[in-house]
């Protein structure tokens, strides 16, 4: 049995992210659920420390050698580093936020670990760069979920009408991933959790917000949501399990859509495999708000799960300083 404590459901749509990335990590990027259900038996499916034999022999990338049980991911690194930014200006500093990314994720910064492609291209364009000379639009053209991980953070500490939320999700998204269709996922996602935490069912969020996913986007969210039980594993056969957000948003939404608890979507999420930690971010910051919404008190983040996160004083720190903006 676990001890469940309440949160605001703004402060739990972003605990919810940090912590589903952070309980992903072990297994992130192992494409094959035979070997993941084999190692849930073993060793479960949450907080596992990366280990390489995990990858042996079977499709998957080791990317995570130098983390630990409990630390974060990329996406997991970059929804702290916005929350903080927030926490410290009060409001969002375009060219503040692009060199606190530069330093933070680029050469000699106090990010240790693996860079994915969309990163990367942004920290190249910086690089060179004065502040002042940085872009409106310094992303890659790259539609990887690196594009929402910023999502829960801003949605959270959104105070205005839906269009504004709708442009600085553009103008954010942008700066990582000048994609549209990175955009119009950020935007759908956004909507979603935006809808739930004015009181929305998840299952209404879901598909009030189809008109925002884009032509792509949106008859594949259509399906993931027409169908009748839980099963991330045939989820992700039917949609794919990569890194891309046509690939991984209808997974999330059929998660989400079905899932009767925090703790069970997010361990659906780790066991379809693949890039369980891209997905996390949007699906961890849905259904746990959802949770607070709905006062549902067995269904919210696991305490021992928030402990586990191993920057839980620095995300709560910020979100204290966030929530008294």
């Amino acid at each position: 049995m676990d001890f469940q404590i309440r949160l605001t459901p703004r402060i739990a749509a972003v605990m919810g992210a940090l912590v589903a990335d952070s309980a992903a990590l072990g297994l992130h990027w192992l494409y094959d659920p035979a070997r993941i259900a084999q190692l849930e038996k073993i060793k479960g499916l949450v907080f596992l420390q990366p280990d390489a034999k995990n990858y042996v022999n079977t499709k998957g990338f080791f990317a995570h050698g130098n983390k630990a049980a409990g630390d974060a991911s990329g996406y997991g690194e970059a929804c702290l580093l916005i929350l903080n930014h927030l926490a410290m200006h009060g409001q969002f500093n375009r060219v503040e936020y692009q060199a606190e990314f530069r330093n933070f994720f680029g050469p000699g910064g106090a990010y240790s670990g693996y860079i994915d492609s969309p990163t990367r291209q942004t920290l190249l364009k910086l690089m060179p760069l004065a502040p002042e000379d940085f872009p409106e639009k310094s992303g890659a053209n790259d539609d990887q979920f690196a594009a929402l991980a910023t999502v829960p953070v801003i949605v959270a500490a959104h105070s205005g009408s839906q269009n504004t939320l709708l442009e600085k999700i553009e103008h954010v998204v942008r700066l990582t991933n000048d994609n549209d269709d990175a955009v119009a996922a950020a935007k759908y996602a956004a909507s979603v959790l935006s809808a739930v935490l004015d009181g929305t069912r998840v299952n209404d969020a879901l598909t009030q917000a189809l008109p925002l996913a884009g032509k792509k986007l949106e008859p594949l969210v259509k399906d993931a949501l027409s169908t009748d039980v839980l099963n991330s594993v045939q989820a992700v056969e039917c949609f794919g399990s990569a890194c891309h957000v046509l690939e991984g948003v209808p997974v999330i939404a059929h998660i989400a859509r079905h899932a009767t608890s925090y703790q069970q979507a997010i361990e659906a999420n780790i066991s379809a495999g693949g890039d369980s930690c891209g997905r996390a971010i949007i699906l961890g910051a849905i259904v746990a708000a959802h949770a607070e919404r709905q006062n549902n008190e067995n269904a919210t983040i696991p305490f021992s799960w928030l402990a586990k996160y191993n920057k839980l004083s620095i995300a709560a720190d910020a979100c204290a300083r966030l929530e008294g903006v």
